[in-house]
């Protein structure tokens, strides 16, 4: 019987490194983590950018996961299986914060929501299942655009569009947002789609800690934001806890 074939444990173990990091890494930084000589790992990079499994950045230089990895993972992960892990989770965080909760994915270069729960009180409110948003403003599309989830020069292309005047409209604008976004690990809207109306979103990630999706909350400004208009830690946990759980149910071993 032949054994594995180490240039593919090499490319999955690339792979894995890149997923399990919120920001880019550099050659030298890939073939330190993962003891492989510089030219090794080069090759391989090459290969998987190549296949768009990978994509470097252009000012920078380091590597990311790239796009078509997602239809590998709809392969396995469907949205209605995402839909069904998630539900308990959202229903608990929209009890415990308050506010609106949606789940999205991406979709024809939009964010498809295929859950929402209702703010638990009794303001009119209407169903945004099946609605899309704009990636570039709202939390949930700017947390698709940062993992790769969804391709960020298909955005640019399309143009970005502004809904207020805080809706971030420039190629540079949204890189360094969705450059922050990786760092921290959380997305917010203040106002970026509709006035006095604010979100946070969190990844949620699968197998392989590959991010399939997003959730998040939104509602008021005065409540999603404090007085400086930053968004409220207690809400970031409670959110954070919220794509864990979910991220868990999904196979994602990193949590």
């Amino acid at each position: 019987m032949t054994g594995p074939v180490q240039s593919i444990e090499r490319a999955a173990a690339i792979l894995r490194l890149l997923a399990g990091g919120p920001r880019r890494l550099g050659l030298g930084e890939v073939a330190a983590s993962l003891g492989l000589a510089k030219g090794t790992a080069h090759g391989i990079l090459r290969t998987l950018q190549h296949v768009d499994f990978v994509e470097q950045d252009a000012a920078t230089g380091k590597y990311q996961l790239g796009a078509a990895l997602l239809h590998l993972g709809t392969s396995y992960l469907d949205v209605n299986e995402l839909r069904s892990r998630s539900i308990n989770w959202a229903d608990a965080l929209a009890a415990r914060s308050g506010e609106a909760v949606r789940l999205g994915t991406p979709l024809e270069g939009m964010v498809l929501v295929v859950h929402h729960v209702f703010r638990p009180d009794d303001t009119l409110q209407t169903l945004d299942v099946g609605s899309l948003l704009p990636l570039h403003a709202s939390s949930l599309g700017k947390v698709l655009l940062a993992y790769g989830t969804a391709p960020l020069e298909s955005a640019l292309d399309s143009g970005l569009e502004a809904y207020t005047r805080h809706t971030l409209v420039t190629r540079e604008q949204l890189t360094r947002a969705l450059a922050e976004v990786r760092e921290v690990g959380w997305a917010a809207e203040i106002q970026e789609m509709s006035m006095g109306e604010a979100g946070l979103a969190v990844p949620i990630r699968g197998h392989g800690g590959l991010v399939v999706g997003a959730i998040g909350l939104s509602g008021p400004v005065e409540r999603v934001c404090d007085s400086q208009g930053h968004p409220r830690p207690a809400l970031i946990t409670l959110i954070r806890e919220a794509a864990r759980a979910i991220s868990r149910d999904l196979g994602a071993a990193r949590w």
